[in-house]
Order: structure tokens, then sequence, then C-alpha cells
């Protein structure tokens, strides 16, 4: 009997796991951003150019997100783009993201939170200039499509960190404050195609 239910219960997770098809990051449709405050009374926006994916995805049951989803992203650090040559430079050195030595900033995600399946609740470890913290993404599942013979899955993302948990504690002050905020707004907007259909 014992052996029976154990395997029913593994035939349920492998088909669980098995609905779930591989999608890769879209680059030329997506965007990894981001927003800082600047001697407090301005923001600086930037993002970067060059990173990767893989989601793991069941967009084909409505119900499943939740179990279904796994995320796994790398960035290019030195793609670093303010538009602004100067501090680009800036955020590129020890005193910041530090590319030379830590040349990627992941994500990996380890837990998914959903209470209606398009709006959900992403966590996971996010490592950036050597080290690596929990994070939850507020995210919005945007749904499926298909164009030009690939499917295609869409979502938005934010999250808030504080850079200095992660190292990036370089700062001046000015008589109006400081220089570069504590707090960055991660803004995220991914596009991805199955990999089947590549």
């Amino acid at each position: 009997m014992k052996k029976l239910i154990l395997s029913l219960l593994l035939a349920i997770t492998f088909s669980a796991q098995a609905k779930s098809e591989k999608w890769i990051i879209d680059t030329a449709h997506s965007k990894v951003g981001f927003e800082i405050s600047h001697l407090v009374i301005a923001t600086v926006e930037g993002k970067f150019t060059q990173f990767s994916g893989d989601i793991f995805f069941d967009a084909r049951d409505k119900g499943n997100a939740k179990s279904s989803l796994k995320i796994k992203t790398s960035i290019d650090a030195s793609t670093i783009d303010t538009g602004n040559e100067k501090r680009d430079q800036h955020l590129k050195s020890g005193d910041f993201f530090d590319v030379k030595k830590f040349p990627k900033v992941t994500f990996v995600s380890t837990r998914v939170a959903s209470k209606d399946n398009r709006n959900l609740k992403i966590e996971g470890d996010l490592t950036m200039a050597g080290v690596t913290k929990k994070v939850t993404l507020d995210t919005t599942y945007l749904g499926a499509v298909e164009a030009y013979d690939v499917k295609r899955i869409a979502f938005k993302a934010t999250t808030t960190i504080k850079r200095e948990d992660f190292g990036l504690k370089w700062n001046d002050v000015v008589e109006a404050g400081p220089v570069v905020g504590s707090e960055v707004t991660i803004e995220l907007r991914i596009q991805a195609k199955r990999a089947a259909d590549l």
C-alpha cells in the first residue's frame, strides 16, 4: 500500500513538472531598469543593456502559475547605463558594482506565492557585488500570445532594495543631503519566447 501511494505521488509530481515549459527571455523586448534618488529632490534612472535568463512556466494551466513558475537570470553588470558615461564608469568601479571582480548580477527564484494567479510574489536570491540577499518581486503575469509561429509570455515586476545591503555604500553629502539615495527601485519588463518554438 505504501509503495502504491508513493508511486502515485511521484506520478503526480512528474506530471506537474512535465507541464512546465522552458521560455527564454527575449532581450530585444525586455527591460531591466532601476531608479534611485539623487540630491534628495531628483532621481536617476538606469538600465542594464545585456542580460539573459530562462523561465520555466506552464502557460497552459491558468491555475498552476504558483507551482510551475521558476526563474533564473544573469545580468552583465558592466552594461549599466544611466545616460552619463562618467557616472556609469563610477558605478562600475569598486565604489559600487566592482564589475571586474563581480561581473554578474543574478537572480534565482525560490518560491512563488499567488492569490489570483495573475498577481504573484516571486521570492528569490539576488546576488550583486558578491552579496546574496532574499528579495521579493511584486509581479504581474501579463499573459501569453503567439506571433510569427512563436509563443510568448510576459511579466512586469518591481521590488525595492537597499544598496548598502549589497555593499554598495559609497556616498557623499552636500548641503541638501546625501548625493545618492539608499533605496533602489528595480523595475522589470520581461517578455520570453517558448524554447520549443526556436
